[in-house]
């Protein structure tokens, strides 16, 4: 674990300086005390870190959970109570993985999960453009398109031209120069700035600018600086934190909450694996029911001291594969890093602009949803491209989880006209002599999804035609196809049309029964 820490140290401070801000403005999105974001940073780092099998992915608070949560405080009537139900909602999730629920994330298409980095990619850009300009009324980690401040994402992007922020958009400008000249230029020229990441240059800066800049023109408010809790001494630090109240547990409403967050934050973090072991370079595989296992276990424990319910989650993952992470070692050091400064820095964090952050942001987002993608999804096809646009635009104009549904729900209409093209081949062989010859090959695997394809060949022969029906390579049949075979003989008769079917046992020309000849056949076929 220790043997990459060259690797793993400047990326943790990059998901550091991502994950704080995404911790604070989630709480703020979800209705929660700030100090529950960056409890659930903080597990999701050190223990499902710890505890998965993922080598890059980072787990904490999830902008796809905060409707929910802030929905359920309210039902629910207490943090407290709500607590209760994330306690909950983890041992379901850990009940997942021992039933093995984690194969569940193979089967959304890789355009699906594609179409997904880019939308996320997409999103992060727009959201990112007001903090650029110093115009903060949404809250970080609020990805969905209509935002808790009552605009929507480009409504939000529109009104920041009209209070752009000086000393703000300065920071973010010469922050992105920073990023922009260390990865091009500085990190090819010499190994020191591999080990020293622009990031954390970028957010110096931003810091000096603050400082200096005072009370001129050049000013940054204090509403476009990370604002963390600053306890006044230990036992202010200990005070933040929220235990459960277990009293509640007889309540249904608890239970029906513990079960939405399991299955949603399962959802997510399953998709999010199946996405980050695409961005892994190294291309690992990770086991998705020990993460199920992983990240129960860090909704329980988040929840008994107060944190917000936890998923593993793409924008960080995505920034410490961006940022040359290797091993889970990046994960679990950015949340002791979380931690060590929420206890001991509070001050100095809270002088970082949002800004600046919004800067490393959009570099993240950029590299998620390059243009070139866009084209190489192209270039594959109709059946590759038309779910990637559906996932991406879904998840821009709703959010994560109803754009991805969009996008598998197209890829299944995808799949269900292929297989409906794709059920049998047909070949004329002779048209002397006024008879019609027609061979029909049925394909390996032959469902009731075929049955208008094939019904529609059948009805088309003409009287006085002669049919091949070729089954040997079918080693499935579905009862439904039978029985369209089964119905079409008496309209053969009456059409005067010969059918030869052939099979592997051999040869029988007008079968008297369908059904009965295909009851004879091995079992494999």
């Amino acid at each position: 674990m220790f043997k990459n820490l060259r690797n793993d140290l400047p990326s943790s401070i990059v998901v550091f300086f991502v994950a704080l801000p995404l911790c604070l403005g989630i709480a703020l999105a979800s209705g929660a005390p700030l100090f529950s974001g960056l409890i659930a940073g903080i597990v999701g780092g050190i223990v499902v870190g710890s505890l998965s099998g993922s080598q890059i992915g980072v787990s904490g608070p999830a902008a796809g959970l905060a409707a929910i949560v802030l929905t359920a405080i309210a039902a629910l009537g207490s943090f407290e109570n709500f607590l209760l139900a994330v306690v909950l909602g983890g041992v379901i999730q850990m009940l997942f993985g021992v039933l093995r629920a984690g194969i569940i994330g193979y089967y959304f298409p890789s355009s699906v999960i594609k179409g997904m980095l880019t939308g996320i990619g997409i999103i992060i850009i727009l959201k990112q453009i007001p903090h650029f300009f110093g115009y903060d009324s949404n809250p970080e980690g609020d990805f969905a398109f209509f935002q808790v401040d009552g605009e929507n994402t480009f409504s939000g992007i529109i009104n920041s031209l009209n209070f752009i922020s000086l000393g703000s958009t300065i920071v973010a400008i010469v922050g992105l120069g920073i990023l922009i000249l260390w990865e091009k230029v500085l990190t090819k020229k010499s190994k020191i700035f591999k080990l020293i990441q622009g990031p954390l240059v970028a957010v110096i800066f931003g810091i000096v600018f603050f400082s200096f800049a005072g009370n001129s023109q050049f000013a940054i408010s204090t509403e476009n600086l990370v604002s963390v809790p600053v306890p006044g001494d230990i036992d202010s630090f200990f005070a933040q934190f929220t235990f459960p109240n277990f009293g509640a547990i007889s309540n249904p409403e608890i239970w029906i909450t513990a079960f939405t967050i399991a299955l949603v934050a399962s959802l997510e973090t399953l998709l999010c694996v199946e996405a980050t072991d695409k961005l892994d370079p190294e291309k690992r595989v990770t086991p998705t029911n020990r993460e199920l296992l992983a990240q129960g276990t860090g909704n329980i424990l988040s929840g008994l001291i107060g944190g917000l319910p936890i998923t593993q989650v793409i924008v960080r993952s995505s920034a410490n594969v961006q940022s040359g992470g290797k091993t889970k070692m990046s994960a679990i050091i950015h949340g002791f890093f979380l931690l060590i400064s929420v206890m001991l820095i509070p001050t100095l964090l809270n002088r970082i602009p949002l800004s600046v952050l919004a800067a490393i942001l959009l570099v993240v987002g950029y590299k998620l949803a390059k243009p070139r993608l866009f084209k190489e999804m192209y270039a594959k096809g109709w059946k590759q491209f038309v779910p990637f646009t559906v996932t991406v635009l879904g998840i821009i104009f709703t959010d994560l989880l109803i754009g991805i549904g969009l996008g598998l729900a197209v890829g299944i209409v995808v799949i269900l006209i292929k297989s409906y093209q794709n059920s049998h081949f047909l070949h004329m062989e002779d048209n002397s002599n006024g008879e019609v010859k027609l061979k029909m090959t049925l394909a390996e695997e032959v469902t009731f999804f075929n049955k208008g394809a094939i019904l529609k060949e059948l009805d088309a022969l003409e009287e006085n035609s002669y049919l091949t029906l070729d089954v040997r390579k079918t080693r499935y049949l579905d009862n439904d196809i039978i029985e369209i075979l089964e119905d079409f003989s008496e309209k053969a008769r009456n059409k005067n049309i010969t059918i030869k079917l052939i099979s592997e046992r051999g040869m029988v020309e007008n079968p008297s029964s369908y059904i009965e000849f295909f009851k004879l056949r091995p079992k494999s076929a």
